[in-house]
């Protein structure tokens, strides 16, 4: 009987924490819809900064999540869903209203794209096999594309007229780009499951407090410069397997010769 009852009380106290990860992902989707709202009344600088927060809280809810050992299928499903719309929706429609609707017809078929691709990147991912300890990403993950529109916006805003002329422009290309990004079978680093040695802990610290330091020297420059980076890490590394692949092709044939 006392086993049983302890047993209980652990269950109860381990399903207290259920609640976490989604109410998380639910703080992750009203920024998402504050973004919307913003967008549609002209608030692009606090739209931008709500889909930037919303990618804080969609951080933190899988973190929770495997902390407390509380991951479920529910939590996967509503997390997708409101992925969709954080993610998605939200930087679509600010994308749109700021700079491509002069397009046109180019300038919302890409706005769709970018939904469209987002929800097929994170179906995706739903049906992937996926193990516990994956390093990487199969196609850049929604919620850095989103946070390149966002912080786009906020280069752009630092620069003001200087960024006019080519402004649009840009971001056309941008969206398409990251559109194709999404379903593409490029990898990206994951950082859901970092491994650090005790030996290297300190360092690992050291370096996030100076990663810290430069970001918040001037933040709508160094967000902007690190989404770049980060998405031009896939391209990257797909390019450099091919070579490595082409020189280990080539010098049998050399040592054959």
């Amino acid at each position: 009987m006392r086993r049983h009852h302890f047993m209980g009380d652990h269950e109860e106290h381990r399903g207290k924490y259920y609640i976490l990860p989604s109410l998380l992902t639910t703080f992750s989707l009203f920024s998402g819809f504050f973004s919307i709202i913003s967008s549609i009344n002209g608030r692009y600088l606090q739209a931008a900064v709500a889909v930037i927060i919303s990618g804080v809280f969609d951080g933190l809810d899988g973190r929770v999540a495997r902390m407390t050992r509380t991951t479920s299928r529910f939590g996967m499903e509503y997390d997708s869903l409101c992925d969709l719309v954080a993610f998605g929706v939200a930087p679509a429609l600010l994308a749109y209203l700021w700079t491509l609707r002069p397009y046109g017809r180019f300038g919302w078929l890409a706005a769709f794209l970018y939904v469209a691709t987002t929800a097929l990147r994170l179906a995706r991912f739903n049906v992937q096999d996926t193990k516990s300890g994956q390093k990487t990403f199969t196609g850049l993950p929604c919620p850095a594309a989103a946070g390149m529109i966002a912080t786009s916006f906020l280069f752009c805003n630092y620069l003001g007229d200087r960024c006019e002329p080519a402004r649009n422009l840009f971001i056309l290309f941008l969206v398409y780009g990251l559109s194709y990004l999404m379903v593409s079978t490029h990898q990206y680093q994951s950082f859901k499951h970092p491994r650090t040695s005790r030996a290297k802990a300190f360092q690992v610290l050291v370096g996030m407090v100076l990663l810290l330091m430069v970001v918040a020297t001037e933040p709508k420059i160094t967000l902007f410069a690190i989404g770049l980076f980060y998405i031009a890490s896939g391209p990257a590394a797909s390019l450099f397997g091919l070579l490595r692949q082409k020189k280990t092709v080539e010098e049998p044939n050399i040592h054959s010769i």
